[in-house]
């Protein structure tokens, strides 16, 4: 059986992170969110994987190439115009003979779920959508039932109108005649699948196929570190040579081979450390996801934060963590967990605090001894007053 993955979306509430990476190559546990997917579906009888690719393309396909690391062959369509989650399942069609599964590329997922959407799909020939229960449900695509089979798929409700716990979570079992009623569907603003499967009589009923497992995705910034933690309680990495003997490096935590640390620095659990990154002596980092390339100086301490590519942080400079209120897209989050997000390229002075919400921009600066409580766009300076 063949699997679709969905991988052209940008990720733009994920900014500055996703300027120059598309969002399912954000890293999660130390490795891009979309090869926790790829592995999954290579451990199952899938035989081959086609990634609809848009945005940054280029990185995705240079990363995973043909698959052969993977045990899997993996081929590419091109989604030009992002349309929608229909429109993009519809540039794989040419690909498309039988029965297969189409998976969202943003959401990781255990092997279980693959199976068991698969075989549900082979012994029904009904339509297959897998359904997890989450704390938010206003976030997702809510799904409705009559009995045990799903009628609709109410994407993001308002809240407090979700009518359930259940969710959409993104792994769909479909044959070819999809297609057809992705046609059909009205595009306006976009296609969406979800759409399709809640209008299209043609492919009802749809069975859902429950699923309790590992589940998580990335929206929002604090997303990040978030998933990144659930998979470090999981397990832990082996402690790279380069690590200084007087470092502490604490369970559930992980670190590229490449990465340096001085002496003192204390690593604390749920933090990944990517490859090249250097810490300076006593450093402390908690719940923290670095990606390549980071710099930080002595003394900093930085907390419930993510820090991308290639930004270096001065010494003593604190990300404070703890909760926060905070607003993405013209929207109010409150008492997120989110310390801050320093965006690639960023330089910060040494004895900078940046108060719990606070996003720096890529290529932004803050002079030494500023305290940073409101964000700052990319290549912004921000100087001591």
């Amino acid at each position: 059986m063949k699997a679709v993955v969905l991988a052209a979306g940008e990720g733009s509430r994920l900014q500055p992170l996703t300027n120059n990476r598309p969002k399912p190559m954000l890293p999660v546990g130390n490795k891009p969110l979309l090869e926790h997917i790829v592995e999954a579906l290579a451990s199952t009888e899938i035989d081959e994987v086609i990634l609809v690719v848009g945005y940054q393309r280029q990185r995705i396909q240079s990363y995973f190439g043909n698959g052969r690391q993977w045990g899997i062959d993996i081929r590419y369509v091109v989604q030009e115009r992002r349309l929608g989650t229909g429109h993009a399942l519809l540039q794989a069609e040419q690909h498309i003979g039988d029965d297969f599964l189409a998976l969202n590329g943003d959401r990781i997922i255990e092997p279980s779920i693959i199976e068991d959407v698969a075989a549900t799909r082979r012994e029904t020939k009904d339509t297959c959508l897998a359904v997890t229960s989450v704390a938010t449900p206003n976030r997702y695509g809510v799904v409705r039932f009559d009995g045990q089979i799903i009628t609709d798929i109410v994407e993001q409700p308002q809240n407090g109108s979700a009518s359930s716990s259940q969710i959409n979570a993104g792994v769909y079992g479909l044959g070819p005649d999809i297609f057809a009623a992705i046609r059909r569907t009205d595009a306006s603003p976009e296609q969406a699948l979800t759409t399709t499967l809640s209008q299209e009589d043609g492919l009802q009923p749809i069975q859902p196929v429950s699923y309790d497992g590992l589940w998580g995705d990335i929206s929002y910034p604090w997303d990040l570190a978030q998933l990144n933690g659930y998979l470090l309680d999981r397990e832990t990495e082996p402690v790279p040579p380069t690590v200084d003997d007087n470092a502490t490096v604490m369970a559930r935590t992980t670190l590229a081979e490449s990465a340096t640390l001085g002496p003192g620095v204390r690593v604390l659990p749920r933090t990944a450390i990517g490859e090249n990154v250097e810490i300076g002596a006593n450093a402390v980092l908690e719940n923290a996801v670095l990606f390549p390339d980071v710099k930080i100086e002595p003394g900093a301490v930085l907390r419930d934060c993510v820090v991308g590519a290639g930004a270096e942080i001065g010494p003593n400079t604190v990300v404070r963590g703890g909760k926060a209120t905070t607003v993405v897209d013209d929207e109010i989050h409150r008492d997120v967990p989110f310390g801050g997000l320093i965006g690639g390229r960023a330089k910060l002075g040494g004895n900078v605090t940046i108060e719990p919400g606070t996003t720096i921009g890529e290529f932004a600066s803050v002079e030494s001894g500023t305290t940073i409580n409101k964000d700052l766009s990319d290549t912004m300076k921000a100087v001591r007053g």
